[in-house]
């Protein structure tokens, strides 16, 4: 019974340093991200004001997965795991044959211009670069693209996800931040076509300045027959993308209406394409089950330790040091995405938008400016965490499906140039909230 209390005559500044160096020595030694919030929150919740105090916690995490806007992340993430046991982003790929053409860099944009319609299609990036790193990747390296640009492409365009709607991480995002999705997806938009024009402009100034990073392909002349065919793998996506954002941008169904639209359009595409199987159904719906359960465990784990830290006034104590770096608005927002920055380096999006939103909403609000554009610059910034070593994501993505010979090493140094136009891109976002349209 000693122990129920005794961490509260650490006072906050020596108990938030306590709990945050526990949470890291419980990540190094390679517990999960979920179970290592649970048992921190479990321990300081006891810790500090007894079993009484659980209750309290329990519901924080109900009021948590318990949002109807959550049921549409499970539809996204379905709607990913069946395009993953399909030919449509195959045959999405073949089509932008006609778009590439002759471009020198032609295949390498086609990639990003497939990356763009499969991230409007489901919000996923693990799916989409494993996708394109067995469609695109192997293609571009056999016409003699340069392997650092290849690998660039399919990681930074894979990784577009985050930033194109319907995003998960917008999602999780709008229910930790308590804001409209809708609404962050209308200021999405502009800024992931942006991103994405950026690799574009990328990859054609570099093929220019040096021809043998991109050779251009030989001449394909492609009979009309062909070329309707090759169109036909445009129209299903282009349907199912219609249908999503469509639906939410016309007012005509909320977000978690419109993700059921999604899974039904992409069913009904692979019943049209010959592809539908019940087999097929049920590994989607295991992949769906595994992927969501991750999510939910780590939402659980992140909104019990919030809930127990803002009960110690964890949250107060921190918001004090925050806005105490500077009395500059910009040098604050610029801190925070400091921050963001090197947790991405080593946490998961998910943890780190639990963990760290309702710290950091509330003195954005504060300092006047809107929520809604701050999370389409936190959407950006995990872009950057998608992509940065030593853990970033996308590249052990693309490392399960690379050609042999392509080393972790060699990913991230490929990375890099796109990192630099992430980095880019928020800071626009940040000099220029009117992009967001806000």
């Amino acid at each position: 019974m000693e122990f129920f209390g005794s961490l509260q005559s650490l006072g906050i500044e020596y108990g938030t340093l306590v709990m945050f160096g526990l949470l890291l020595a419980l990540l190094v030694s390679g517990i999960p991200l979920a179970y290592v919030t649970l048992l921190v929150a479990l321990v300081f919740a006891l810790g500090w004001f007894g079993p009484q105090v659980v209750p309290l916690i329990t519901s924080r995490v109900y009021s948590f997965v318990s949002s109807f806007v959550f049921v549409s992340v499970p539809m996204f993430v379905l709607m990913a795991a069946i395009l993953d046991r399909s030919g449509i982003a195959r045959d999405l790929f073949d089509a932008m044959r006609i778009i590439g053409g002759r471009l020198r860099g032609g295949i390498a944009v086609q990639t990003i211009l497939v990356a763009v319609v499969l991230a409007a299609m489901s919000g996923i990036i693990g799916g989409e670069i494993v996708l394109l790193g067995l469609v695109a990747l192997p293609q571009m390296l056999r016409l003699g693209y340069d392997k650092h640009l290849a690998i660039g492409v399919v990681c930074a365009g894979g990784a577009l996800g985050t930033m194109v709607p319907p995003s998960i991480v917008l999602i999780i995002y709008g229910l930790t931040a308590n804001v409209s999705v809708g609404d962050l997806f209308t200021a999405s938009f502009l800024p992931g076509l942006m991103l994405a024009s950026f690799y574009v402009a990328y990859v054609l100034i570099r093929s220019y300045l040096n021809p043998n990073l991109a050779p251009i392909p030989e001449a394909e002349d492609i009979p009309t027959a062909e070329k309707m065919r090759l169109m036909k793998g445009l129209f299903l996506p282009m349907c199912v993308v219609t249908g999503v954002l469509g639906s939410i941008y016309g007012g005509i169904a909320s977000v978690t209406e419109a993700s059921a639209v999604g899974v039904a359009g992409v069913i009904l595409s692979t019943v049209v394409r010959g592809e539908f199987t019940f087999i097929m159904i049920k590994d989607a719906a295991l992949q769906t089950l595994q992927t969501v359960g991750m999510i939910v465990w780590i939402g659980m784990g992140a909104s019990a330790l919030v809930g127990v830290f803002n009960l110690m006034g964890g949250i107060n104590f921190v918001s004090d040091l925050i806005t105490g770096v500077s009395d500059n608005p910009t040098i604050i927002l610029l801190f925070m995405m400091l921050i963001l920055f090197v947790l991405g380096m080593f946490l998961d999006w998910v943890g780190i938008a639990l963990l760290t939103m309702p710290i950091f909403v509330p003195i954005i609000v504060t300092l006047g400016y809107d929520p809604v554009w701050f999370g389409v610059l936190f959407a950006m910034n995990m872009q950057v965490s998608f992509l940065s070593p030593p853990f970033g994501p996308a590249a052990f993505y693309l490392k399960s499906v690379a050609p042999e010979g392509i080393t972790l090493a060699t990913i991230f140094r490929s990375l890099l140039p796109f990192i630099a136009l992430q980095v880019l891109a928020v800071a626009l976002l940040i000099a220029f909230p009117g992009i967001t349209g806000r």
